[in-house]
């Protein structure tokens, strides 16, 4: 089963700039959230913990 999810221009557009060449949204959505289950959050580029 899918399901549509509606973001706004401007989040398309950020994840564009983050997808790889060729990649879908969902397999960028995958990886999102097999870091965040990994991690237990998002870490800020340039910043640990």
């Amino acid at each position: 089963m899918t399901h549509t999810i509606e973001i706004s221009d401007d989040l398309k557009d950020r994840i564009d700039d983050h997808c790889e060449e060729d990649e879908t949204y969902e397999e960028f959505l995958e990886e999102l959230v097999s870091i965040y289950e990994t991690e237990g959050a998002f870490l800020q580029e340039g910043y640990s913990e």
